[in-house]
């Protein structure tokens, strides 16, 4: 039972990272360059990759699809720990991938980001691992 609550807990913050980066990508100024003129640039420049986007257009796609990612995880693990417990605790593979995944976000957070994110994906990094021993114990 400890191994689902710490499972669902790593899920969860994830989840709401995601959802809070969901909602800044759309909403608010959180996300928006705090130089209007890179701002005005960016919906101007295309990328070299292609003509068909600007780099405001990406910003928002990238910003988007990176908290469906976070969105996806924290359903798809709090459903597993939840409804689905005896697959996820027994897959070598889902656990390793879960790990895998958090691991990812932690080394990105630290490189890349800023401590809210950082210390969030910490966390939740750290609810998974004690999810993994308590499952082993």
């Amino acid at each position: 039972m400890i191994a689902v609550i710490f499972m669902l807990a790593s899920a969860g913050i994830i989840f709401l990272l995601g959802a809070a980066h969901l909602l800044f990508t759309f909403h608010g100024p959180k996300l928006i360059p705090r130089d209007p003129a890179l701002e005005k640039l960016m919906r101007e420049v295309s990328p070299v990759i292609s003509r068909q986007t600007t780099l405001w257009r990406a910003w928002i796609g990238f910003n988007a699809s990176h908290s469906l990612g976070a969105l996806l995880f924290g359903l798809i693990y709090g459903y597993l720990a939840v409804a689905q417990g005896a697959l996820l605790f027994q897959s070598p593979y889902l656990l390793c991938v879960g790990l895998a995944m958090l691991g990812g976000l932690f080394i990105l957070g630290k490189r890349y980001w800023f401590s809210v994110p950082f210390i969030g994906i910490g966390l939740a990094l750290a609810c998974y691992i004690a999810s993994l021993v308590a499952a082993l114990v």
